[in-house]
């Protein structure tokens, strides 16, 4: 016996199950619950698994959403590791690459931007690119070799720092191959950010020591270093240099004003992290502010998902015993999957207080003492109450955008009369696909399709369609091929599930409105292929341009004899028109101009040959100068390319020819 949405009364679990969980050992684990399509329901961690999986089976939880997950569970598997750390460091690993429904998740695909200071290498009597290390910006992965400093909240605030070092230590940002090729000083030496090494005006030795110098102030150390430049200062000064003695007074003061600006300073903490969560209206922020070097480097928000769903699961602990506010779980929850891919630095300020057994497991994983701060005291009181200020604007943010998203749509469904206005909650199904198609005088003709759904944009939902086989530049053929397209068997689909209703069908859906970017001449034609399919007319309007062709002015054409709607210039429904109509024709045009690069150039062959990745058609464009390059050389040339082999040369060269 299953309830409408599909999940089941406790008792009527399979048997297997059941005894599954009964047989169950008394010792520290993770365990994953399934529903029946195999999807992942949720990931958790408990310092003994009989008690705590037990729990969700022998409790009732009807109406709850402990009882709608635990309704839905077919299947379990579970893990048994050595201690409570482990289990916690296994279960944020579930859970980063599961992306369990009922856990709260923390999606971040992008890694932390750092300062990097390359390797020096050996000198000679030319200057060498390697001799004289680069200082840059970098992102991904990190090397032994080289020395990186960070990371950083956000790429402002590195680009802020390499500012600073350029003015203070002046040194070299350019690429390797630019130094190499430097017959003279560039611009940046002219304005004093650089001191030319490229042109040998300045020695190996002293260049070294800038790069000492540069690296003990990102470390923290910044009264170390403007200490010993001080006493050079003097040195130069006894010894009548004054322009040398000038130049180091000019970096002390840029040293001593960046520490002044820096209010937020500290002496003693050198790396920290601040964590400040936030949990209002079902959504949550947690802001993350870091010190490095004793300097405060900025911050970052974090909006989890599945806020509501992951705290009420996090409730039933052992089945026993107080659940930890919201606040704390969603804290604990960033905590544990944020510091699976990044560096843990010592000390740990949170407006929240985490476990012990987290603040163990992770300094197991990171290899020192880590220690979290609840309650802080004088500098850090500070730091953390500026980035509670910051997460509490963040989420206000964030509603607010949401709440205007919301009306939005609202807007739009009342004045086109589509649904009936029975809450927010039949808006967040609510479904508008918008198609345009484009081209360049008939060239690499391609139409987009672009989604609206949950009161935004989904792109992971986008697609495009290369149209083939039309007169170039007839812009009806395409839109009727591209609607023939995406419709064709979604009306058969759902057809043949009619018992489930005009516009749904099992895991078929059309949407609630389909908007062409046209006017009569497209809706027309969308209009012949809807009525060919058997599908409702009254899901088609047109975009059609106003007088003159100016924003504001549009109106709406329908398909179903309706007359034309005028929005208004200040209307919020036709703010949202514009909005999916402006994406739709974004989408289309890049994808025609990458269509039509790819046509003129050849610049997709090289990736259709086997044997040839990015890395070798990387080296291959880089040799020759682009694909035009490629195609001009010979088997003997494009052998001498680094990885290419007589045998793939040949391959390439048939290829391209």
């Amino acid at each position: 016996m299953t309830t409408p949405d599909g999940s089941r009364p406790a008792s009527a679990h399979p048997p297997a199950l059941l005894a599954e969980v009964a047989a169950l050992p008394a010792l520290p684990g993770v365990y994953r619950y399934f529903d029946a399509e195999g999807g992942v329901l949720y990931v958790g961690k408990a310092r003994n698994l009989k008690k705590r999986v037990s729990s969700y089976f022998q409790r009732n939880h009807d109406g709850t959403r402990i009882g709608h997950m635990v309704g839905k569970i077919v299947r379990m598997e579970t893990t048994v590791v050595r201690s409570e750390a482990e289990a916690l460091l296994l279960e944020n690993n579930l859970i980063k690459s599961l992306n369990p429904r009922y856990n709260i998740l923390f999606r971040d695909d992008k890694s932390y931007p750092y300062v990097r200071i390359s390797a020096a290498g050996p000198g000679g009597d030319r200057p060498l690119a390697t001799a004289f290390p680069r200082m840059a910006y970098y992102r991904g992965a990190t090397d032994r070799r080289h020395h990186y400093f960070g990371p950083y909240p956000n790429a402002w605030s590195v680009r802020e720092a390499l500012v600073l070092l350029q003015k203070a230590f002046r040194l070299r940002t350019c690429e390797d191959s630019v130094f190499a090729n430097r017959t003279r000083p560039c611009l940046l030496y002219q304005i004093k950010r650089c001191s030319g090494p490229c042109v040998g005006h300045i020695s190996q030795a002293d260049y070294a020591q800038d790069v000492a110098h540069a690296s003990g102030f990102l470390r923290g150390e910044a009264q170390t270093v403007i200490s010993t430049l001080e006493l050079r200062m003097l040195a130069h000064a006894e010894r009548l240099e004054f322009e040398r003695a000038a130049e180091l007074r000019n970096q002390i003061a840029a040293l001593s004003d960046v520490r002044h600006q820096q209010a937020v300073e500290s002496v003693s903490d050198r790396d920290v992290d601040i964590l400040a969560v936030r949990v209002e209206g079902g959504k949550a922020c947690v802001n993350l502010a870091m010190v490095r070097g004793g300097r405060h480097l900025g911050d970052r928000p974090y909006f989890p998902a599945h806020v509501e769903d992951g705290a009420a699961l996090l409730g039933v602990e052992d089945g026993a015993g107080k659940a930890p506010s919201v606040e704390v779980q969603v804290l604990e929850a960033f905590v544990a999957q944020h510091y699976l891919g990044v560096p843990v630095p010592p000390a740990l300020i949170t407006s929240a207080p985490i476990s012990a057994s987290l603040v163990e497991a992770l300094s197991q994983q990171a290899g020192q003492k880590v220690r979290a701060v609840h309650q802080p005291r004088e500098q850090r009181r500070i730091w953390l109450e500026m980035a509670q200020k910051n997460a509490a604007l963040q989420l206000a943010r964030l509603l607010a955008e949401e709440g205007s998203q919301q009306a939005r749509t609202r807007a739009l469904v009342d004045a086109l009369d589509l649904a009936p206005a029975d809450g927010d909650e039949s808006l967040d199904t609510f479904r508008i696909e918008c198609f345009d198609i484009s081209h360049t005088a008939g060239e690499a003709t391609q139409a987009s399709c672009v989604v609206f759904q949950n009161h935004k944009m989904q792109s992971a939902e986008y697609r495009r369609y290369n149209i083939d086989g039309i007169t170039p530049g007839d812009d009806y053929a395409a839109m009727r091929q591209v609607l023939l397209r995406r419709y064709g068997k979604l009306a058969d689909a759902v057809r043949e599930a009619s018992l489930a209703g005009p516009r749904a069908g099992g895991g078929a859906r059309l949407p609630d409105l389909v908007l062409v970017d046209g006017g009569k001449g497209q809706v027309s034609m969308a209009r012949e292929v809807f009525e060919s399919l058997g599908l409702d007319l009254s899901l088609i309007a047109g975009v059609e341009k106003g007088e003159g062709r100016k924003v504001g002015l549009e109106e709406l054409v329908f398909a179903d004899g309706r007359d034309k709607v005028s929005l208004g210039r200040d209307s919020a429904a036709l703010m949202l028109v514009a909005q999916i109509r402006d994406e739709a024709h974004r989408f289309a045009i890049t994808g025609m101009r990458a269509r039509r690069a790819k046509v003129r150039t050849g610049g997709s062959r090289l990736e259709d040959i086997p044997g040839i990745g990015a890395r070798r058609r990387a080296k291959l464009l880089q040799r020759f100068g682009g694909i035009r390059g490629v195609v001009a050389a010979g088997v003997e040339d494009i052998a001498t390319v680094e990885g290419i082999s007589r045998e793939l040369a040949e391959e390439i060269y048939r290829a391209l020819h």
